[in-house]
C-alpha cells in the first residue's frame, strides 16, 4: 500500500494520507511521503497550491502510537512531524478535513494556510490525556489563531472540539456537508491557483514572517520578498492580460 497518493488538478496538487485502517495516523512512512509530495509541490512552477486530507472519511488521527512503541519514527529531518510541521510548504495548502483531526492530525491542519472541514468533524490535541504534550506546533500556533483563553482550555483539557466552534472561532476558512470537505477545499484551492504562483508564494511568506518583524524592519523585509515578484515576467503578463482584455498565462518566472 501507498501511505500518501497525490493527485494534480491544473495547478493544485492534493495529497492524500492513505491509511484509512489505521484512521491515518502517521507513521513513519507517511512522513516521508507528505514531505516528498511538499517537496515536489514546492519545486515545480506549474503547481501553486496545495490540498492535503485523508482517505476513508478521516483526516488523521494524530502518531501511530503503535508505531512510536516498536520504534517507528514519523519525522522528517529539516520538516518535522509527519514531514510538515517545523516547516511547512513555501506554496500554499489547504487542509481538508473529514472525520477526526486529532494530536498531531490537528497539528497538520494548523500547519496549512486555509482549513475546509466537514460539519462533523472533530478537533482536538489529547496529548495530556496520554502523557504527551502536543510539540508538533500546536502549542506555537494555536495561540496565534484563536483567542488565548480558548486555545488553553483546547490543549488543556484534550477535549475534541467540532467543526462549527472552529469555525465561529476561526480556526476554519469553510464548512462543507459531511463527505464535501475535499470538493470544497478543492473549489477554493482553484480559486487560489488562478493567480500568480509567484505572487501566491510571496504574499504567503510575508504573512507567515511578519508576525516575527519588528515595525522598523518590517517594511524593509516585505520589500526584500516582494521587489523580486516585481521584477518577474509574471509581473509584466498581469497586467498586459488585462490590457488585452484576456486571461494570463503564468509561467512561474
Amino acid at each position: 500500500m501507498t501511505e500518501v497518493l497525490t493527485e494534480e488538478d491544473g495547478a493544485v496538487l492534493t495529497i492524500t494520507i492513505n491509511r484509512p485502517a489505521a484512521r491515518n495516523a502517521v507513521n513513519g512512512a507517511v512522513a516521508q511521503g507528505i514531505a516528498a509530495a511538499l517537496d515536489e509541490l514546492d519545486s515545480r512552477k506549474d503547481l501553486s497550491v496545495g490540498v492535503i486530507t485523508g482517505a476513508g472519511g478521516t483526516f488523521c488521527a494524530g502518531m501511530d502510537l503503535k508505531g512510536f512503541l516498536t520504534g517507528d519514527n514519523p519525522v522528517v529531518d529539516g520538516r518535522g512531524f509527519a514531514g510538515i510541521v517545523e516547516r511547512p510548504p513555501a506554496k500554499p495548502l489547504i487542509a481538508a478535513v473529514e472525520g477526526y483531526a486529532l494530536a498531531g492530525g490537528c497539528e497538520v491542519a494548523l500547519s496549512c494556510d486555509m482549513v475546509v472541514a466537514s460539519r462533523d468533524a472533530l478537533f482536538g490535541l489529547p496529548e495530556p490525556t496520554r502523557g504527551l504534550v502536543a510539540a508538533g506546533g500546536a502549542l506555537l500556533r494555536l495561540p496565534r489563531r484563536i483567542p488565548f483563553h480558548i486555545a488553553m482550555e483546547i490543549a488543556l483539557t484534550g477535549d475534541k472540539y467540532p467543526a462549527e466552534r472552529m469555525a465561529e472561532l476561526g480556526f476554519v476558512n469553510r464548512l462543507a456537508e459531511p463527505g464535501g470537505a475535499l470538493d470544497t477545499a478543492k473549489e477554493l484551492a482553484l480559486r487560489v491557483a488562478e493567480n500568480a504562483p509567484l505572487a501566491l508564494a510571496a504574499t504567503k511568506r510575508v504573512i507567515v514572517e511578519s508576525a516575527d518583524w519588528t515595525a522598523e524592519e518590517a517594511w524593509a523585509k516585505q520589500g526584500e520578498v516582494v521587489l523580486p515578484v516585481y521584477a518577474s515576467k509574471d509581473a509584466q503578463e498581469g497586467p498586459a492580460a488585462f490590457a488585452e482584455k484576456r486571461k494570463p498565462v503564468w509561467k512561474g518566472e
